[in-house]
């Protein structure tokens, strides 16, 4: 794929979606180094309270196994193992770099006896099925773009009772709010990350996977067709963020 290190990325809903997989390779494996910074400062350290929430909700009952997919450089993994001090932790992503950050991030906090990270495809994930009590994933399906086929390997590796997490920024439906946030995600957001990355169009890319999220009742419709039972839908910070929570049967 031809590379848009100062340019826009093409829309989501204009590629096929290997291209959109390949992008997202690219745009992770050049933002790492000021990924952690960036989306603390463009969210106002709301992401942290949103992360927190997430965990607050997970339930552990018998494995005492938590999966994070997408794992990123390791944020949901690290607060899920400070939580939760009996459960064991395992990351994965398909982006090098931003494991290797996780890595050294887990390894200062001493945690590298109970979190592992590892070099995994979210639609093929190399795990048995019913490993887990809980599989969570923030900030990442939307970067899926075969979200049905994760969603189905996340119920396949979680075990009976066991509970599904997704943490995702999607787009206000409300008018008011509606134009001030697409203001806010098309122009002042990529203006702030031009003076701290250098892929200013990963910020594009940013805004335009948000607008093209489907919104939280449609998202839930969708976890339903894959199986998931007692859904719930929480909305965060007047909906800028949702989490849904699912039980496998």
């Amino acid at each position: 794929m031809e590379k848009h290190s100062k340019n826009k990325y093409p829309s989501v809903n204009k590629i096929t979606q290997t291209e959109h997989i390949e992008m997202v390779k690219e745009i992770f494996s050049t933002i790492t180094k000021r990924y952690d910074f960036l989306n603390h400062f463009l969210s106002m350290r709301r992401d942290i309270a949103w992360r927190r929430f997430a965990v607050k909700k997970m339930h552990f009952f018998q494995n005492l196994n938590y999966l994070d997919v997408a794992c990123g450089t390791a944020d949901l993994a690290i607060m899920a193992a400070e939580s939760y001090p009996d459960i064991s932790v395992t990351g994965v992503d398909f982006v090098d770099e931003m494991l290797d950050t996780g890595k050294t991030k887990i390894n200062k906090k001493r945690l590298s006896d109970r979190i592992r990270l590892i070099r995994a495809d979210a639609l093929s994930l190399p795990f048995d099925d019913k490993t887990f009590d809980v599989a969570g994933i923030a900030f990442g399906i939307r970067n899926i773009p075969d979200r049905i086929s994760a969603l189905k390997e996340m119920m396949r590796v979680i075990i009976p009772g066991g509970q599904i997490v997704v943490l995702e920024m999607t787009f206000s439906r409300k008018s008011i709010f509606r134009k001030l946030y697409s203001i806010y995600l098309n122009h002042i957001l990529p203006h702030l990350a031009k003076r701290f990355s250098m892929n200013v169009g990963a910020y594009y890319y940013l805004a335009d996977s948000i607008m093209n999220f489907p919104a939280p009742d449609e998202f839930a419709k969708i976890m339903e067709e894959v199986g998931f039972k007692q859904i719930k839908v929480y909305k965060l910070t007047m909906g800028i963020t949702y989490l849904h929570t699912g039980i496998k049967p």
